[in-house]
């Protein structure tokens, strides 16, 4: 199981969403901590209410290149979210990337409708810039 059906399927099990929200909470504090210094403006996400922070890595230099991401965020339940779009995006090809979007993922646990307009469009600038530089890493 990925971690991401993972994600799905422990959603399905939490009916209250004041539990779902404590879950996206609990998935924020596993994810690991970004060093200082690459919490800078060149990685920070625009858009975002929070602050928010993703470092892509390339794992090979092909044509369709496995992408990784980490991720970090001020904000407890946002960091959450990050944590959530990167079990999506991470370790996938770029091609792969270009063609998924996370706001399907999100629309299918029902956590887009639950979120603040602020949450839902810094979730958006997020995908947004991740797959912007999935398709970047096609045409290099």
């Amino acid at each position: 199981m990925t971690p991401i059906e993972k994600i799905i399927d422990d959603f399905a099990f939490l009916e209250e969403w004041e539990d779902r929200y404590r879950y996206v909470i609990e998935i924020g504090k596993a994810l690991p901590e970004m060093p200082e210094e690459q919490r800078t403006a060149d990685h920070k996400v625009q858009g975002c209410a929070s602050q928010v922070w993703l470092v892509t890595t390339k794992a090979d230099a092909g044509a369709d290149p496995v992408l990784t991401f980490a991720g970090e965020s001020d904000a407890h339940i946002v960091r959450g979210l990050v944590a959530i779009v990167l079990a999506i995006y991470s370790g996938k090809h770029a091609s792969e990337i270009v063609r998924l979007d996370a706001l399907d993922v999100f629309g299918k646990i029902g956590l887009v409708e639950h979120l603040s307009a602020q949450r839902a469009n810094g979730l958006r600038s997020m995908v947004k810039r991740i797959r912007e530089e999935a398709a970047q890493q096609l045409v290099a």
